[in-house]
C-alpha cells in the first residue's frame, strides 16, 4: 500500500470499528475471514485503497508461461466476508497512542484492535534507472504483475546470450523466487536445445544459494546441472535498459566493496524490499522498520491492542502465503482473548514454505520455522525434487488460497521437526 506520512493527526476519530485491519492482501482478507467465522457479529473494517487481489505465489509461474495473469487476479470486494466493512483508501499515518489511523482521503478511523498487515515495500527507486527501464530492453521481474507477463515473453523469444538474475539483501518476500524463475527458464531453453546458447548468471547480494543450508544441496545441484554461474556478493545498484548493463556493487570477503558492470540480452529484477514508508515513520515500528511484534503470540511488544502478521511484521520467519496461512489463526485467537480480558493462547513457531521450483514439474517443498528448523508436513525426505510437489504447488495450493484460506477455513497438515 502505497502511504504519505502526515505529521499531524486528529484527536477525534471521524469513524471508528472495534476491528481495523489495515492491508486487504492475503493476511487481512485470511483474519478477517477468520473473525467472521468465529464471532459473526463483530465490527470489523479492512482499509485497502486496490480493487484488484492477487495470487502473488502464482506470478513466478506467469513469468514462466504456466499461469495467466488473469488466474492470479480476483476483485477485492468478491473475497471480503459479508459483513465486514471494505473502506477504500490508503493509511497515511499510525497513532496507536491515540487508537487511530489516518486515511488517505482525510479522515481519522478508529479502532478498539488493529490488526496491521499492509504488506511491505518494493523499492524500485532504490536501483538507479530500474523504474524506467522495467518492461522494456529486456528487463523483467516476476515481482510485479505488470511485467511478469514480460518475462514469459522474453523466454519465449530468447535465442541466446546472457540472462541475468538477481537477488537484493535479506529480507524480501520468498527468497526461493528469484531463483525460481531461473531455473524454469533453464528448463525451457534445454527443452528447446538452446540451453548451450545461453549464459545464465544469477547475481545474489548474499554468500548462500539459501538461507536454510539443508536445502542448498538440490539448488547446486541443479545450478551445476544447467550449467549457471553464480555471482555472490553482488547486489544491483544501477540498470540502464538502452546499453542493456546492469551495475553491482560488489563485497569480497574482506569486506571491500568496488563495482562491476555486466551486460545482458534479459535481467530479472528483484527489487529491494523495506518496511512501507507510513510503517518506517511511526511508533510502531523496530529500528529496521517493520511492525514490531511478540515472534510468537504476534502482538506488538509496546501496544497490546495491535496485532501484526505477514510481510509488514518484524517476525524472522519467511515472507511467503504459507507463513500467513499459520499466523492468522494465532493472531484470531488472540485477538478474541485479549478482548476477552483472558490470556493469549496462540503461539506461532515461525513455520514458512518455500516450493523452490528447480524444472518444469519437479519442485523441493522447503519447509522450515524459526532458526531454520526443518519442518515438513510429509514423511518425505524434502531435499528430493518431486513431481508431486509441483502438482502441490500448481493445482493444490491456488485452490487452497482461494477456496479456503481467503475463506476463513484452518484446516492443516500438520508440519513436524523429522531428521533425515
Amino acid at each position: 500500500m502505497e502511504a504519505v506520512v502526515h505529521t499531524q493527526v486528529a484527536k477525534a476519530p471521524d469513524l471508528k470499528h472495534r476491528i481495523v485491519i489495515v492491508g486487504g492482501g492475503a493476511a487481512g482478507v485470511t483474519v478477517a475471514a477468520e473473525l467472521v467465522r468465529e464471532r459473526r457479529s463483530l465490527d470489523i473494517a479492512v482499509v485497502e485503497p486496490s480493487e484488484t487481489h492477487s495470487y502473488q505465489p502464482g506470478w513466478t509461474l506467469v513469468g514462466a508461461g504456466v499461469f495467466t495473469r488473469r488466474q492470479t487476479e480476483r476483485k477485492e470486494q468478491s473475497l471480503l466476508p459479508k459483513g465486514v466493512k471494505w473502506i477504500k483508501a490508503s493509511v497515511t499515518a499510525f497513532a496507536p497512542d491515540d487508537n487511530l489511523v489516518m486515511l488517505s482521503d482525510g479522515r481519522a478511523l478508529g479502532y478498539d484492535y488493529l490488526v496491521a498487515c499492509p504488506g511491505l515495500k518494493l523499492d524500485w527507486d532504490k536501483v538507479s534507472g530500474l523504474s524506467a527501464a522495467l518492461g522494456s530492453n529486456g528487463v523483467c521481474s516476476n515481482y510485479w504483475a505488470d511485467t511478469a507477463e514480460y518475462t514469459w515473453r522474453l523466454i519465449q523469444s530468447f535465442k541466446g546470450g546472457t540472462a541475468l538474475f538477481t537477488q537484493p539483501p535479506m529480507p524480501i518476500k520468498c527468497a526461493g523466487a528469484p531463483q525460481k524463475i531461473m531455473y524454469m527458464m533453464a528448463d525451457h531453453l534445454r527443452r528447446r536445445g538452446a540451453l548451450n546458447a545461453a549464459t545464465l548468471r544469477f547475481c545474489l547480494a548474499g554468500d548462500a544459494l539459501f538461507g536454510v543450508p539443508f536445502f542448498v544441496p538440490p539448488l547446486q545441484k541443479a545450478v551445476d546441472e544447467y550449467g549457471i554461474e553464480v555471482a555472490y556478493r553482488h547486489n544491483l545498484i544501477a540498470v540502464n535498459g538502452p546499453a542493456r548493463a546492469a551495475l553491482f556493487s560488489v563485497t569480497d570477503k574482506d569486506g571491500r566493496t568496488s563495482e562491476r558492470e555486466m551486460h545482458f540480452d534479459m535481467i530479472h529484477v528483484v527489487p529491494p524490499q523495506t518496511g512501507h514508508d507510513v510503517v518506517r515513520a511511526s511508533s510502531l515500528a523496530n529500528e529496521g522498520g517493520w511492525i514490531e511484534v511478540d515472534p510468537a503470540s504476534l502482538r506488538h511488544i509496546r501496544y497490546p491492542n495491535v496485532f501484526s502478521l505477514g510481510d509488514a511484521a518484524s517476525t524472522a520467519n519467511a515472507k511467503t502465503a504459507a507463513a500467513v496461512r499459520l499466523q492468522s489463526p494465532v493472531v484470531v485467537a488472540n485477538l478474541l482473548a485479549a478482548s476477552d480480558g483472558k490470556p493469549l493462547p496462540g503461539t506461532y513457531d515461525g513455520y514458512g514454505s518455500c516450493p523452490l521450483t528447480v524444472a518444469l514439474g519437479k519442485i523441493v517443498l522447503a519447509e522450515f520455522a524459526y532458526g531454520g528448523k526443518v519442518t515438513p508436513s510429509f514423511p518425505l525426505d524434502p531435499r528430493v525434487p518431486r513431481r508431486s510437489m509441483w502438482y502441490l504447488k500448481t493445482k493444490f495450493l491456488p485452490w487452497l488460497y482461494w477456496s479456503h484460506m481467503l475463506r476463513g477455513g484452518t484446516i492443516d497438515i500438520k508440519h513436524r521437526e523429522r531428521g533425515w
